[in-house]
């Protein structure tokens, strides 16, 4: 019996497909705005259901080939301007900025190297997992599959990350946790909540290139304190907060973007006096804390929440398209950032974190991760090695993570380096992207992880020349 209702649904699938072909066909050559035949009109023609009719016609409605008018019939839509794929790429003449490589990286045809992107290639990713979890999700029900999500975020997720953060050190309950789709709208959630335009706020330099896109977008003063393999230059720091008296400092204190260093246990303690003598706020942003191995200091482990937050997402670990982040903080601030998420965005991807802590409480997860510190471990070596005999010098040498800062050779420009790689379809990504001071033009990123392919190397090899 099943066999057989397999075969019905394949082959009724079959007659839509070629349905959808042929009405497409013959919307595309009449006129516009003209009335197509009617679903009992077609059903009859082509000796089909009308049921089948009904879903090819909705499909050409999505596709805004068809318009449909209740009561009347199904119209061929009005022309619109057709889009023109060769021109809709990513402009490789603009200025080399952080939304430059955000659109290299997103708009590079299929096939092209991605070197200089901060994610995961696909097959490294636990497709399967994410699948059978959907499967299991649908199949159990008692899932959220349409309400709007609370205002905190999934409860059974938000105790499995009370439960993870305490492995870290950092003590904070469910009611501690905001769920929110990302680490980035996590990062511009807790900006416009704690800031107001004209604020100066502390960054790492070289650091994340999308936070100075944040920041300046709405409106801050954005100030990069240097980056050392050990953490922000302590010294630095507390002559910037003198003279700027920012009232927010972002880092990632685990596996650093994107020079991949960690922040010591000497270096978290003296900067959080530091902070305190300033009277800040640090946004610890842990979205690489699971590729390490050896777990570094937690910013918020040894503050209790008194100055920091703490952010997290699993977009590099598991899914950048089941978008789940989150916010840990001191509870009343917890409320604030509530009511703050209601007002902008009123909900977040329920579904996502359902999604998410399924993975987390099964085991799924903690699986995945393990393979990937491995295989990222046997990359790394690759990397650095390929990289020095091309002249390359890394700044320092990362125990974990996806990261590898390197030095180009005395001569060369990243960004010029850059512009030619991508006639070759390749996408580096360019010290003074990253760099607030402007002053890592002879440095690249390289993601350790998008450079399995030997051809990288040679054609590095080559526009090197």
């Amino acid at each position: 019996m099943g066999i057989q209702m397999a075969q019905e649904s394949e082959a009724k699938g079959s007659r839509t497909t070629a349905l959808v072909a042929f009405l497409r066909q013959a919307a595309l050559q009449a006129a516009p705005e003209q009335r197509l035949p009617s679903i009992r009109q077609t059903a009859e023609r082509r000796r089909v259901s009308p049921s089948t009719v009904v879903e090819a016609y909705e499909r050409l409605v999505a596709e805004g080939v068809v318009s449909a008018r209740p009561g009347s019939g199904f119209y061929v839509a009005a022309r619109t301007q057709p889009l023109v794929l060769a021109a809709s790429g990513a402009r490789h003449d603009r200025a080399i900025d952080p939304h430059w490589i955000m659109r290299q990286s997103l708009e590079m045809p299929a096939g092209a190297l991605r070197p200089g992107c901060g994610w995961l290639p696909d097959g490294w990713l636990p497709e399967g997992l994410i699948r059978q979890a959907l499967r299991a999700q649908a199949r159990e029900g008692g899932g959220n599959l349409t309400a709007y999500a609370s205002p905190a975020g999934h409860s059974s997720l938000r105790m499995l990350l009370a439960r993870r953060l305490a492995g870290y050190g950092i003590e904070a309950g469910p009611q501690d946790i905001l769920l929110v789709d990302s680490g980035s709208a996590a990062i511009d959630l807790v900006c416009r909540f704690l800031l107001r335009p004209g604020d100066s706020v502390l960054i790492d330099d070289p650091g994340y290139f999308n936070l100075q896109a944040t920041l300046r977008a709405q409106g801050m003063t954005v100030i990069g304190v240097p980056a050392t393999p050990a953490g922000p230059d302590l010294a630095a720091f507390a002559a910037l907060a003198t003279a700027h008296r920012p009232k927010l400092y972002v880092t990632v204190a685990a596996l650093q973007n994107p020079t991949g260093a960690s922040l010591t246990p000497v270096a978290a303690h003296r900067l959080l006096k530091l902070v305190e003598a300033h009277d800040m706020i640090v946004v610890e942003d842990d979205i690489f804390g699971d590729f390490e191995t050896v777990p570094s200091p937690r910013l918020a482990a040894l503050d209790g929440f008194e100055r920091v937050v703490h952010l997290g997402s699993f977009s590099k670990t598991l899914s950048a398209a089941a978008r789940c982040g989150y916010i840990a903080a001191r509870r009343d601030w917890i409320e604030g950032l509530i009511d703050f998420k209601l007002a902008t965005a009123f909900g977040h991807q329920d579904l996502s974190a359902q999604l998410v802590g399924r993975l987390l409480a099964e085991g799924g997860y903690r699986r995945h991760v393990e393979g990937l510190r491995a295989r990222l471990a046997r990359m790394r070596k690759r990397v650095l090695a390929a990289l020095r005999q091309l002249g390359f010098e890394p700044w320092l040498e990362p125990q974990a993570g996806m990261f590898i800062w390197a030095q180009l050779p005395e001569g060369y420009d990243s960004a010029a380096l850059a512009r030619k790689a991508l006639a070759h379809n390749v996408v580096l990504a360019p010290g003074n992207v990253f760099s607030v001071s402007r002053s890592a033009d002879r440095f690249l990123r390289f993601n350790v992880a998008q450079c399995e392919d030997p051809a990288l190397f040679r054609i590095l090899g080559e526009i090197m020349r």
